[in-house]
């Protein structure tokens, strides 16, 4: 097949079904453009987060101090840490887990800081499919109630290396 120049009148008109299929997604994109809005502000899917410059390195020592203040147990070689309810908790997500194991009390609200030391990953909080992106650099801080109980399990869902589909980490809900 060889490159060569269109006839002079090679465009045509949308004409019949085409013209109603345009118009159809022409509106359609119009719906969803004031929709996007509604859903934000209303929709009650997004949870309240702030988004804050750190270096990663301080980041990290402020998850080890936190560590070492709030440390409970241990699951499988992973700290298990409890803070008190209401106040502040860190998860840091690096090549190829989320540290710590957070222990949160049912009906208490949280402001759980998220950061990386090494590159993007995604965290993704299993069955109530929260989704964020976790970027080194950035403290992620959401505000979050834990409103059942139980044990979720948190997903890296941003490819990650060798290891991506070990980052699995836990938050635990009494």
């Amino acid at each position: 097949m060889s490159l060569h120049v269109p006839e002079r009148d090679w465009y045509k008109a949308p004409a019949g079904a085409e013209k109603l299929w345009i118009g159809v997604a022409l509106l359609w994109c119009f719906v969803m453009s004031l929709m996007m809005p509604y859903w934000h502000f209303r929709g009650k899917q997004n949870a309240d987060s702030e988004t804050y410059a750190v270096e990663p390195a301080a980041f990290m020592e402020r998850t080890e101090r936190f560590v070492a203040d709030n440390r409970v147990g241990e699951i499988d070689g992973v700290p298990v840490v409890e803070p008190p309810p209401g106040g502040e908790a860190y998860l840091l997500a690096r090549m190829w887990s989320w540290y710590p194991i957070l222990k949160l009390r049912q009906g208490e609200t949280y402001r759980i800081h998220m950061s990386s030391t090494d590159l993007q990953h995604g965290f993704s909080l299993q069955p109530l499919n929260i989704n964020y992106q976790v970027i080194p650099g950035y403290d992620h801080v959401i505000t979050m109630t834990a409103a059942t109980a139980g044990e979720f399990i948190i997903v890296c869902n941003e490819f990650c290396g060798i290891g991506h589909d070990r980052m699995i980490g836990k938050i635990i809900v009494e």
